[in-house]
């Protein structure tokens, strides 16, 4: 058995033992609180579950992607502040404080457009003038938690926005957000792992020499796979300001650290968009668990159950810390020619 079958078979039983170790803990609690599972696992929990894990599942997809041709976007948290903030202002630019369902889809589109030229400027940085990529990714973080409060201020007197306009739900009640983040993650699979672009992104961080030698620009495919993650981190922030219906820029801003969490999906996910989504859903049923348990009235203290999805992360990162990254990630690369 080679040591990379080794490995992925280590990380399957411990995926295992882990869903195990949740059910003998949903269980448990079950059993402490006298609360029925079917109580807590409800149409409502798992639909809300969905549209908090839609955010970190884009950014997940966006920051693996840019991961797999060799270079580490660490500013996604960054780039989701820019996101929500753009598409708080464009809703407000737009509609005022009474935007229509148009005006929302209208400033998710330019939330996106503007964190993918954004993200130019940073591609640039790293790629053309080799930047240190986690110093550089921080920097993108720190201007996103300055400029979007600033500019906030500036534009309603106060860090945070008025009430704006969420997305309206679709006739079974699940938001058209949550559909587009599925179907985001199945072709962003199929485009990793059955196109010849994908194995090109692969073969950028595997080993770009080859890919060189094939004849394919290494820094241009890492080029676009940096402004696709910064795009996508975006469209992570904009859905997130579309679900809630306002931009709040105190603390850490709304999007309060799921950048962050989007690294650790894609890394729990083994590099894999569908995995990184999974890890994203089971983030985001933690991240609701709270409001699931004051409607079924079990009293927890609040701030113990919102420390569960950075507890979980914890977790994650011990037990998957040993994830295989990229060979060439974080490691600039100049053409012999």
């Amino acid at each position: 058995m080679s040591v990379a079958d080794y490995a992925q078979r280590e990380r399957v039983q411990l995926a295992g033992a882990t869903v195990v170790a949740l059910l003998i803990a949903a269980a448990v609690f079950t059993f402490v609180f006298d609360i029925a599972l079917e109580r807590l696992l409800t149409v409502g929990f798992l639909t809300r579950s969905l549209e908090m894990a839609t955010p970190i599942a884009l950014a997940a997809i966006g920051g693996l992607y840019a991961e797999k041709s060799g270079v580490f976007n660490i500013g996604l948290e960054g780039f989701m502040i820019f996101g929500a903030f753009s598409a708080a202002a464009t809703m407000y630019l737009l509609g005022g404080t009474s935007p229509s369902q148009l005006d929302v889809w209208l400033a998710i589109a330019i939330a996106v457009l503007i964190s993918a030229i954004l993200t130019v400027f940073f591609a640039v940085l790293l790629i053309h003038f080799k930047a240190d990529q986690i110093v550089a990714g921080l920097a993108v973080w720190f201007l996103g938690l300055g400029f979007a409060p600033f500019t906030a201020a500036i534009i309603w007197g106060s860090r945070s926005s008025p009430g704006l306009e969420s997305i309206n739900s679709l006739a079974f009640g699940q938001s058209p957000l949550v559909v587009l983040t599925v179907i985001v993650v199945l072709a962003s699979w199929v485009f990793l792992y059955r196109t010849k672009y994908g194995y090109w992104i692969q073969a950028a961080g595997e080993n770009p020499e080859a890919l060189d030698t094939a004849g394919v620009d290494v820094n241009r495919v890492r080029y676009a796979t940096v402004i696709f993650s910064g795009a996508m981190a975006g469209l992570g922030g904009a859905v997130l300001l579309a679900h809630a219906g306002n931009f709040v820029g105190t603390g850490e801003t709304m999007v309060d650290g799921r950048g962050w969490i989007g690294i650790v999906a894609y890394l729990f996910g083994n590099y894999n968009p569908i995995g990184a989504a999974a890890a994203a859903l089971l983030f985001g049923g933690l991240d609701m668990l709270n409001v699931q348990f004051q409607t079924v009235g079990i009293e927890v203290s609040a701030r113990l159950v919102n420390l569960l999805p950075y507890a979980a992360v914890i977790v994650v990162l011990t037990a998957w810390g040993k994830t295989r990254m990229p060979s060439s990630v974080g490691e600039p690369y100049e053409s012999e020619d």
